[in-house]
């Protein structure tokens, strides 16, 4: 079901903590750990808190509330978030009305749950990902009656709309399309801790769509944990076509996509609307075994990966191709490892995550056998990040002596000079040298090629 932020308990719950909170100075904290897709969740967290009347501020020390929005992705997200988290049960006993939320995709582990409400007496509230609309009745009966608040198994699968939020970037803006996903990859958490896949109205995406760009932002990322498997009103290629259609100046992404779904139709689109739609393309490959594949569920064959690939490189020249790998993933061995470096010399991506094999308590993957030992993984990913290092220094040479449109996302100055970033339409990392404003395009000289950034000069103007 899709229902309004402005639905009258949300409503309710956000005038009763401004009405509790009125004529005191507020301010609220919010840490993100993981995704863009929380990235996304902290703007909206941070949307709701400031129509409570909580001023955002980056100074935890100083903050009334604070909000953690973790990851369980990877036991290393969870690690951080935890011992983060223990840095704040100093400052509750200085300011016993701090108020310390955990939210996003650990707080909805069971195991984890359970542990933050026995073991962290300091944790106001906990709230799985797809139920931020909740924060406000937490905060309100914080404030009220003082009692602690677990929630957890009540998801109904909705999507709110109309949610407030506070973005980080005029420039820059994230576009969730959908939440959820319906892979169930043997390795990942996702579908238990994010639900099953549910795609928003096509309208309410074009009109924010629209929105963003009338606000002056130059870049939109649409999200999804599988862009591909949109399916609302229009397919995933039907919507991207109506957003490339929006009047304007600015450029668009989208990730996550799966091979299982990447279609010939979506590559079409992406063909017909280049460089509005970004020519790059992140697509997750995690092995190149097919046998691994298997184990994973990941229902393609590295044939039919290899096939996408080149379809994506055939009618998109210059296309710039990214992806992930798990190495170690049980029952690995050398042969499967070697088909997977095997097709990263086929393809010669720009770019590769490589992660180490994380079990996750709940997914099938954390029950197999054949553990592998993580002097193993460790060669291996060297290995690997050596033969990237390569690859990516070898796809960023032709880019010197070429003209390239950034998108500028920051400067600092070094040495008396101003030293712009920003990224190309192929996602590459461009340093240079110029007054540009952020969020303005400049077209720059590339002068220099490195493995994993380019250096240029800005074009002279007026």
């Amino acid at each position: 079901m899709i229902r309004s932020i402005n639905d009258t308990n949300v409503r309710e719950y956000i005038s009763l903590v401004k009405e509790i909170n009125f004529g005191a100075t507020k301010y609220a904290h919010v840490i993100t750990f993981g995704c863009q897709q929380n990235e996304r969740d902290s703007e909206t967290i941070l949307g709701l808190l400031t129509e409570m009347g909580y001023t955002p501020t980056d100074n935890a020390d100083i903050a009334d509330i604070i909000i953690i929005n973790t990851c369980a992705i990877r036991e290393h997200a969870e690690v951080k978030a935890l011992s983060l988290l223990g840095r704040f049960k100093a400052q509750k006993k200085r300011n016993p009305d701090l108020i310390v939320g955990v939210v996003g995709c650990m707080a909805a582990e069971p195991h984890r749950a359970d542990m933050l409400k026995k073991d962290f007496h300091y944790v106001t509230f906990t709230l799985e990902p797809n139920m931020l609309h909740r924060i406000p009745e937490l905060v309100a009966r914080k404030l009220t009656d003082g009692k602690r608040s677990f929630i957890f198994g009540q998801d109904e699968g909705d999507i709110y709309e109309d949610s407030p939020a506070v973005r980080r970037e005029r420039h820059r803006a994230w576009v969730s399309i959908m939440y959820g996903c319906n892979n169930f990859c043997s390795y990942c958490i996702v579908p238990y801790v994010r639900g099953r896949e549910r795609s928003r109205c096509s309208e309410d995406i074009i009109f924010e769509c629209q929105g963003l760009v009338n606000s002056g932002v130059k870049e939109i990322t649409l999200l999804g944990q599988n862009v591909n498997s949109y399916n609302a009103d229009l397919t995933f290629p039907e919507l991207l076509s109506r957003i490339a259609e929006i009047d304007g100046d600015f450029i668009i992404r989208f990730m996550t996509s799966h091979p299982k779904d990447t279609s010939s139709a979506l590559i079409e689109v992406m063909k017909r609307y280049t460089p509005k739609i970004a020519p790059f393309f992140h697509l997750p490959l995690q092995s190149g075994s097919n046998r691994i594949l298997k184990e994973m569920n990941r229902t393609y064959t590295r044939e039919r990966y290899l096939d996408i690939a080149c379809e994506l490189k055939e009618n998109i020249p210059g296309i710039a191709l990214s992806t992930d790998v798990i190495i170690g993933f049980p029952t690995e061995s050398d042969a499967d490892f070697a088909d997977t470096v095997d097709v990263l010399r086929r393809v010669e991506f720009d770019n590769v995550y490589a992660f180490l094999y994380s079990p996750r308590e709940g997914t099938r993957a954390a029950k197999m056998d054949g553990a592998v030992e993580r002097s193993v993984k460790d060669a291996r990913m060297a290995e690997l990040l050596g033969l990237q290092d390569k690859l990516s220094y070898d796809k960023n040479r032709p880019y010197v002596d070429t003209i390239q449109r950034v998108l500028t996302d920051a400067y600092e100055i070094k040495n008396g000079r101003r030293i712009c970033s920003g990224r190309t339409l192929t996602g590459k990392l461009v340093y240079f040298e110029s007054d540009a404003e952020i969020g303005e395009f400049i077209n720059v000289k590339i002068t220099k090629a490195c493995p994993y950034h380019l250096l240029g000069e800005a074009e002279k103007r007026g």
